[in-house]
């Protein structure tokens, strides 16, 4: 056969990679245990087979740790804690780089080792993951090296339980333990019981660097073990990357715990091709985002949106292209697609199928021959799928990937939001204006543009909505594992209870005119739906007037108008900072009729307080077009933007200890970076808030950007807080309602900032405003832009 046949059948001879020395390795180890305290412990309770899903061998077995087990861990971590934390920066930092040395040393073992244990490709694991391994480490050795000086201040959160998933079972622990050692926390590790060995191989080079005792522990085990870590008392974060089943499922754990959480969860990605684009380089786009990793992967581009007049012809060429694909040993350097992680994902996926066949898809497979022993399954798409079938909402995380066909690109960003998840996208087309047009308007914490799963540690990585929230690499990575410099605060006591909402014969102090006071949505005053007021009493118990009490459908009709005034995250930075100084001054001219009333509240400083609003509007007006996003240092040949995103529509719960500077200090930083708010006043104090109506009418914010409620505190923040089109939560109220809301936040898994029921100074700057607040209104989107040939 001539060189030009070769070329045109691309058959190759096997070219597998030898397993020697990773299965004398494991051969050695029968039984998989812990790494607790420096020390690899035999594991106490049951064990489970670690099975090669290639070829149905078993390898080892595993150990599931217990209860026992994983206080001794978190014990051990948090013994280690108080020194490891106090080391000098450059000290953790020689930690990290010999972290990443000594894997760079042994990546053809690592390599084989995780094809054995998760079925990828030996091509995938050793040119993608395990580079990836040691890059994440050089990485954060850095943010180790320069933390003092990036993040003034801030200090290690503590222990970290950290649970991480089979699909990139070393990369996943490097994303993980990286950032947290580098922060000076100490970790607890529970890798997945499908694929524990490289976990567990890593541990072993710990020990062989001389990492101090303590400072990482790893426990294997299942879901359960993973609730223990999650769990017990002596952790301090939680980061899990899984499905959302499960992330809602921690969210509710831990709720009221003061643990911090970062959640990365599953994905169901647009890929999202014009009929501008180059085709070609399209459909090996697809290869890339579905086909990858055998399609476990929770950024994957699962849905395919071709523009119509293109789509036959795409879809040709991707069945031609899907021909050549090569399936089998994925110890083969010739392979593209290994095995699934076991029998059971394979089952989940054809399950799937036949569920898609039946509501009228249809499945076009890659024409070669899959093994039969193994967990294989041939790549394929489906076409004729509708937005409501389960396979286009539910993620297949398998090799199949569903399409749709749209017109207008307003019809593709239809599409690509349609879905719950907001993990990834990709957009193609060689008009680069109308490529970032789409990448800004689609709901994803990363968008490829002309490219698809590149992954870099200096670039952010996560998602939105029910795709989790935090961010792992970079520097957004980092400080998901820093806190800032603890504040004094006490318990804060519960809102006067209301007085009824029945005729108040006691003393009052009323205007000679009567004042109605309502709610505020969407730019008009309304009354409340119930058609309620409650009284509202202060200093000496005076009557001072009602206020509305709002209740479930007032909260949605808020929610309604703050989602129609979208337009003001559009707005240019500059316009919202002149509109907030318009705020600023309107709200100074009636400086006296505020002070009087939060005087006639029982405000200790008045005068003070106001004060303090003005130059907190001034102070947010001035960051509203300063805190901005950066071009990251990753590949060559890229542009790698970091982008501060709103959030959308927020829910701020005010507290009592302030009624206007709390408000406001909530409201300010949410709309400067372009959100809409709906906002509830102090329950005690709420007709401050009332007052405010004629200052926001008159400052030219945009009907629906604020809106304001009175009412129950916890009744609102509750509503707030399940409700789907709210994306995220500020709450200042009792630490019973922190675990109330944070409960209740699980429906659409929105993140919720809470002061763990604790009091602040809002009159210190050092409390009541600042860059936290600004982090905790946006959420970060990285778009990578290729450039050159």
């Amino acid at each position: 056969m001539t060189i030009k046949d070769l070329m045109q059948t691309m058959d190759y001879g096997p070219a597998p990679e030898s397993a020697t020395e990773a299965l004398a390795w494991i051969a050695d180890r029968p039984v998989i245990g812990h790494f607790i305290n420096g020390r690899f412990t035999a594991p106490e309770g049951e064990t489970v087979e670690v099975v090669n899903p290639a070829t149905d061998a078993v390898l080892t077995r595993v150990g599931l740790g217990t209860a026992t087990e994983v206080d001794a861990a978190v014990q051990a971590a948090r013994a280690a804690f108080p020194k490891w934390a106090a080391l000098p920066g450059h000290d953790r930092a020689r930690y990290l780089y010999a972290l990443a040395r000594h894997v760079q040393k042994r990546e053809r073992f690592f390599s084989v080792l995780e094809t054995l244990d998760n079925g990828k490709t030996i091509r995938e694991s050793r040119d993608i993951d395990v580079p990836l391994v040691a890059r994440h480490f050089y990485h954060h050795a850095g943010w180790a090296e320069l933390m003092a000086d990036d993040f003034p201040g801030h200090t290690a959160l503590g222990v970290c339980g950290q649970i991480i998933p089979w699909n990139f079972p070393l990369l996943m622990l490097a994303w993980k333990v990286a950032p947290a050692l580098a922060a000076g926390n100490t970790v607890v590790l529970k890798p997945a019981d499908l694929t524990p060995l490289t976990a567990y191989a890593f541990a072993e080079i710990c020990a062989e660097i001389g990492l101090p005792p303590g400072v990482l522990n790893i426990v294997n085990g299942d879901g359960a073990t993973g609730a223990l870590i999650a769990g017990h008392e002596g952790v301090a974060k939680v980061a899990f990357t899984g499905s959302t089943e499960v992330g809602r499922v921690i969210r509710r754990q831990i709720a009221g715990s003061g643990k911090k959480l970062s959640l990365e969860l599953g994905g169901k990605s647009p890929f999202i091709v014009f009929e501008d684009a180059d085709l070609d380089a399209a459909v090996e786009g697809v290869v890339d985002a579905i086909w990858f990793n055998q399609g476990e992967v929770c950024c994957a581009g699962s849905r395919l949106l071709v523009q119509e007049g293109i789509a036959p012809r795409f879809f040709d060429r991707l069945r031609k292209r899907m021909e050549t694909l090569r399936g089998g040993d994925p110890l083969d350097k010739t392979m593209d697609v290994g095995a699934l992680v076991s029998r059971k994902q394979l089952a989940r996926i054809n399950g799937l199928l036949a569920q898609a066949e039946a509501e009228g898809a249809t499945l076009h497979r890659a024409p070669a021959q899959m093994p039969a022993q193994g967990a294989f399954c041939a790549p394929g798409f489906l076409t004729g799928t509708a937005p409501a079938h389960t396979v286009s909402q539910t993620e297949i995380f398998g090799p199949i990937a569903t399409t749709l066909t749209f017109r207008t690109p307003d019809e593709a960003i239809t599409l690509a939001n349609d879905t719950r998840y907001g993990l990834a996208a990709s957009v193609w087309s060689q008009n680069i204006d109308r490529a970032i047009e789409i990448a800004a308007k689609v709901k994803a914490g990363v968008v490829w543009i002309n490219a698809t799963n590149i992954f870099d540690a200096g670039a952010p990585f996560g998602g939105f909505r029910e795709s989790g929230y935090g961010r792992e690499g970079g520097r957004a990575g980092m400080r998901e594992y820093l806190t800032a410099p603890a504040r004094p605060g006490k318990p804060r006591p519960d809102p006067a209870p209301l007085s009824g909402v029945a005729p108040h014969a006691g003393k009052a102090d009323r205007p000679s005119i009567d004042v109605t006071a309502k709610l505020y949505i969407g730019g008009k005053q309304a009354r409340a739906d119930g058609g309620q007021s409650y009284t509202v009493t202060g200093k000496g118990g005076v009557a001072l007037g009602q206020a509305a009490l709002a209740n479930r459908k007032d909260v949605r009709n808020a929610v309604e108008a703050a989602g129609k005034a979208g337009g003001w995250g559009g707005v240019t930075a500059h316009n919202r900072a002149q509109v907030l100084y318009f705020l600023a001054e309107n709200l100074s001219q009636r400086a006296e009729e505020f002070t009087a009333a939060l005087a006639a509240c029982g405000t200790p400083k008045p005068a003070e307080e106001v004060a303090a609003t003005l130059r907190r509007a001034f102070w947010y007006a001035a960051q509203a077009d300063k805190f901005d996003g950066t071009v990251t240092a990753t590949k060559s040949n890229h542009v790698t933007l970091t982008v501060n995103e709103p959030f959308g529509t927020m829910g701020l719960i005010a507290p009592d200890e302030a009624p206007l500077l709390g408000l406001m200090s909530l409201i300010l930083p949410a709309i400067a970076m372009g959100n809409r708010v709906v906002a509830v006043a102090s329950q005690s104090h709420p007709l401050l808030a009332t007052r405010l109506y004629q200052v926001l009418e008159t400052s030219d914010i945009p009907g629906g950007v604020v809106n304001l409620l009175t009412g129950t505190r916890d009744e609102l923040a509750k509503t707030l807080a399940e409700h789907d089109d709210v994306a995220a939560l500020w709450y200042c109220g009792s630490a019973s309602g922190v675990a109330m809301v944070e409960t209740a936040s699980a429906g659409n898994l929105k993140p919720v900032w809470t002061d763990q029921g604790l009091t602040r100074d809002w009159l210190d700057p050092a409390q009541g405003q600042g860059r936290d607040f600004l982090h905790r209104a946006v959420q970060v989107k990285t778009i990578w832009l290729p450039y050159g040939a």
